[in-house]
Parts: C-alpha cells; structure tokens; sequence
C-alpha cells in the first residue's frame, strides 16, 4: 500500500509533463503489444505451414503445393504462391527466384510496420521528461526570486527535487520502450531470415524435380533413338549381304567355264 502512494504522490508532484509522458508510455505499450503479439503469430504460422509444405515439394506434388498455399493466409505461403505459380510457365530458375523476390519485398514492410513507432514514443518520453524538468526550474528560479532569502535556498531545493521527477519517469518510460523496440527488430529479423531460408529451399527442391522430370521424360527418347540406330545398323548389314551374293554366283559360273573350256 506503500508502494502505491508512494508512486501516487511521485506522479502529482511532477507536474503538467507527468500526463503527457502517460500517454506516450500507453501509446508505445499498446503498439509494442500488438506488434509482439502478431510476429509471435506468423513466426509460429509460418513454421507449422513450412513444416506441412516441405514434404510436398519435397515429392514434386506442385498442384497439392499450390493448393495448400492458396488456403492458408501466412507469410510464407504468400512468398511461396508466387514461385509455385511461376513454375509450370517457366523453364528458368531465375524467374521463379525473382518471383519469389518480389514477393518478398511485400511481405517486409508488413512484417516491420509500426514497429519503428515503439522507439518514436521512447524517444518523446524522454524528451518530454526534459522538457518538464526545464519548466518546472523555470518556475522553480522564479518563484525563488521573490521568495525571502532565508527561505531561497529550501525552496530552490524542494523545487528542483519536484522538477526533476518529470525527467525520472520520462527515463522510466523511455528505457523500457527502447529494449522493446531492439526485441521486436530482433523478432522481426528473425522471420526474415527464415522466409528467405524457406524460399531458397523450395527453389532448390522445385529446380531438383524439374530437373529428375525432365530426365525422366527424356529416357523414352533416347531408348528410341538408340533402337533407331539399331535398326539401322542390321539394314546396312543386310544390304551388304544382299551385295555379296551377286558376286558369289558371278565366281561359280566362271568357274565352270573354264572347266569346259579346258575339256574341249
């Protein structure tokens, strides 16, 4: 109970710059809540959609992939929409990876939206702490000017003491802002880099099963072909053949020629 009038009778004493400082310190709580609260979200969505996906990329299925990301709202299957729907149009790596890319570049400032306000109401706290230290010495010098001299030196002390509560709770205020701001960045780089981790992933297995596709698709081919020049090999072959036996039956006749000829 203590505490609380204590705390009470520090926030009357601080003058008009206390409520201002108040509301900065409501305004900066209830953003860094909001924004805490939704990366929390996506960094747990986009885990649980990544860890569904993967397998499907993972065994080519790209219609089941594509289905599953126009179904689901979080980050990564935004990121991943853009790839899946670029890959049964393009040949290229590159394309599907610049897709992916500019997807990316949505995707961020959503991500960090807002977030650079929770250091705005750090820094105007402790401005406005400041601000109501420097005012309230104003008054305190002035009222000390037309005080009696016995009294100055008390009264300037009391004064300068009442003053100086605005810059301890702008400081109040400003300190804890400013760590919140470093863990939301911190939260906020964290996703990024697992969105640009998911990304190289799926391009990689995308480009591995188009690769395994194509191969596939060109064996029948090559089977064909080599049948081809199989077929081709045992027609020149019987062609040769069919060219020696002229010639054999030539030789046998000649032969028997001269065999007459010699028993004439």
């Amino acid at each position: 109970m203590d505490f609380f009038n204590s705390v009470i009778a520090f926030f009357q004493t601080g003058g008009t710059f206390m409520y201002p400082i108040l509301v900065v310190a409501a305004l900066g709580i209830a953003v860094a809540t909001e924004r805490y609260i939704r990366l929390i979200y996506e960094r747990h969505t986009n885990r649980a959609m990544w860890d569904k996906l993967q397998p499907v990329l993972a065994s080519g299925d790209f219609d089941r992939a594509r289905n599953l990301v126009k179904q689901d709202n979080s980050s990564v299957s935004k990121l991943l929409s853009m790839g899946l729907a670029r890959q049964g149009t393009v040949r290229r790596r590159e394309d599907i990876e610049i897709a992916m890319e500019e997807s990316m570049m949505e995707i961020i400032p959503q991500l960090e939206k807002r977030t650079p306000y929770v250091a705005l109401f750090s820094n105007i706290a402790t401005l406005l702490g400041l601000l109501g230290t420097i005012m309230g010495l104003i008054e305190a010098f002035t009222a000390v000017a037309n005080a009696n001299p016995a009294e100055k030196a008390d009264l300037l002390s009391a004064s300068i003491s009442v003053a100086m509560n605005t810059t301890a709770f702008g400081l109040m205020t400003g300190i804890p802002l400013l760590i919140v701001h470093a863990l939301l960045n911190s939260l906020t780089g964290e996703i990024i880099d697992s969105l640009e981790m998911a990304s190289v992933k799926a391009l990689n297995l995308i480009s591995t099963s188009t690769r395994r596709r194509h191969e596939i698709d060109a064996a029948p081919a090559t089977d064909a072909k080599e049948d081809d020049e199989s077929s081709t090999a045992d027609a020149d072959v019987d062609n040769a053949s069919i060219d020696e036996s002229p010639t054999g039956e030539s030789t046998a006749t000649e032969a028997a020629e001269d065999q007459q000829v010699e028993k004439v």
